[in-house]
């Protein structure tokens, strides 16, 4: 039986991999690498220096252009749900292809896969498939939503209040009623600049554990200037942007 490892790897800095993610990397045959765009080849890079730290000797890697996705089409879930299916078409060719019998193979997930990643899912739809059987383990890891509240020194919750995890479309949208404690990912428009910033704090991480990490917070009317001008200034010089931030009611409620 093929086996398939989905290895969270953490949120840039390599000594955010995990004892057990290090173990499943020393136990890989084969490692699959879907290559995003050309601005993003740093981190491509990054997990190669993994690899050479930690994986076998005589491993693999089999790199393939990543399927692309429609990001301006108004009708986001069908988008996702098409890009989806043809990110499981590549990834069932490559398995077929590349991944023997009794071999493991592994994707090299950024984060946590289990937050807002479609791995999972894709590689679930290809063993539904039966085309080529295997079986799969998810190994967690340090998310940017825990490495930003590290870099911050604060918790996300505090006592007798919840937290919500959304995203900056949804954030476009207001912000959430009944919670004072909101984390924001996958912001591409830095939708915090457009609510009420009244009685708001913010807690701002880019590149979270890499040479190139932007920190800001406080008053949010205060911040939000700063932190667009330097987003914006990080986005031209790298050509991307991985940012994730919370934003707080500074009601004086205590951490938990």
């Amino acid at each position: 039986m093929r086996h398939i490892f989905v290895i969270g790897i953490g949120a840039g800095d390599p000594d955010h991999l995990t004892l057990q993610a290090v173990k499943a990397i020393g136990r890989t045959d084969v490692f699959f690498i879907l290559d995003k765009s050309e601005e993003r080849q740093d981190l491509i890079g990054l997990r190669r220096r993994m690899l050479a730290d930690h994986g076998r000797p005589g491993h693999r890697v089999v790199a393939a252009p990543d399927a692309e996705r429609d990001r301006a089409t108004p009708a986001y879930a069908a988008a996702v749900d098409d890009w989806r299916v043809r990110r499981a078409d590549l990834v069932e060719r490559l398995v077929a292809e590349h991944l023997g019998p009794g071999e493991n193979g592994a994707f090299l997930v950024w984060g946590d896969p289990a937050l807002y990643d479609s791995v999972i899912a894709v590689v679930d739809d290809v063993s539904n498939r039966g085309g080529v059987p295997f079986a799969y383990e998810v190994i967690p890891g340090i998310s940017s939503v825990s490495a930003l509240a590290a870099r911050h020194r604060t918790t996300l919750t505090r006592v007798g209040r919840p937290v919500q995890i959304t995203t900056g479309r949804r954030l476009a949208e207001g912000f959430p009623e009944g919670v004072d404690d909101v984390v924001v990912m996958l912001d591409g428009r830095a939708a915090f600049a457009g609510i009420d910033p009244e009685g708001l704090e913010i807690h701002y991480g880019a590149y979270l554990g890499t040479p190139d990490e932007v920190l800001v917070s406080g008053p949010l009317a205060e911040a939000a200037p700063r932190i667009r001008e330097l987003r914006e200034r990080a986005r031209e010089r790298k050509g991307w942007i991985m940012d994730t931030y919370l934003l707080r009611r500074s009601d004086g409620g205590s951490d938990a």
